[in-house]
């Protein structure tokens, strides 16, 4: 593994051929011009980049999501794990490809789970933001998920290392400032695999995805995200089987309620040496 993980090439980056065709990599040099009182001067710098991802099944329109036009196959698998539109070892092919505008993956799914989503009402754009987008009723929306059965517990310190190793796997959100990132953590807190994009939702659901392809255990280590601890992070844990998380930022209380509820301990406002943990401290020694 290279001392640098941001040089990791992506699974869907800049040299991926379908950037040949036309779409846009996932940071671009823009120029500007930067106005500072009277003066006025030409300056350029990196943005990030955002791309609706299509995600078809079975041939069938479900969602539009805006993403970071990276590593979109770990994205169409962990979004039909965690959206619980089929178990990992259901999916059977998924297949990104060019479309008029953005990028359409194609998934291929059993038929019968193909036709019970198609009763969803979702076939809607999810903005960058979004983690609701397409829901039409409640009960979509507050999916009880599963109880989360721990396997370990971990060390303060190790959420302390992931929290500072975090930012050196952030290669898009470098120059930028507007990526999200999801990490996976060791049980010592070595961070060992990381994904980033624009919504902090599609971030983990691409690390949950790249857990599943890799074959990664979720109940050996932990997960760490760039952003507030949000209901649908918690959400998206319970059901991939990952026991804690911890966020750089605050939780909801919808957010603290769910994780409570679900076994999974929940860690937030994650700076330093310090943390608060909200539920089921007793994890974290």
């Amino acid at each position: 593994m290279t001392d640098d993980p941001r040089a990791l090439p992506a699974t869907l980056d800049a040299s991926h051929p379908l950037f040949g065709l036309g779409y846009a990599a996932p940071v671009e040099r823009r120029a500007f011009v930067r106005l500072a009182g009277d003066d006025a001067r030409e300056e350029s710098a990196t943005v990030a980049e955002e791309t609706p991802v299509a995600l078809v099944y079975n041939g069938w329109p479900h969602v539009v999501m805006m993403c970071t036009p990276a590593d979109v196959e770990d994205f169409a698998a962990g979004f039909t794990v965690t959206e619980e539109i089929a178990p990992y070892d259901a999916i059977e092919r998924v297949v990104p490809v060019r479309s008029s505008q953005g990028i359409e993956v194609e998934i291929v799914i059993p038929p019968d789970r193909a036709d019970a989503l198609r009763g969803r009402g979702r076939s809607l754009v999810g903005r960058t933001g979004c983690g609701l987008c397409g829901v039409t009723t409640i009960g979509d929306a507050l999916r009880a998920g599963s109880n989360v059965v721990p396997r370990r517990t971990f060390a303060r310190d190790a959420v302390f290392r992931a929290g500072e190793e975090l930012p050196r796997w952030q290669r898009y959100n470098e120059g930028t400032g507007a990526v999200h990132a999801a990490g996976w953590a060791t049980p010592d807190g070595a961070i060992v695999l990381a994904r980033e994009d624009v919504g902090r939702h599609n971030a983990l659901d691409k690390l949950i995805g790249a857990m599943l392809r890799e074959g990664v255990d979720a109940r050996d280590g932990f997960a760490v995200v760039t952003s507030r601890a949000s209901y649908e992070l918690v959400q998206k844990c319970a059901v991939a089987g990952i026991a804690l998380l911890a966020a750089i930022s605050r939780p909801t209380g919808l957010a603290v309620r769910m994780a409570d509820a679900a076994q999974i301990t929940l860690a937030a406002l994650l700076r330093g040496r310090t943390v608060n943990v909200y539920c089921h401290a007793e994890r974290v020694r």
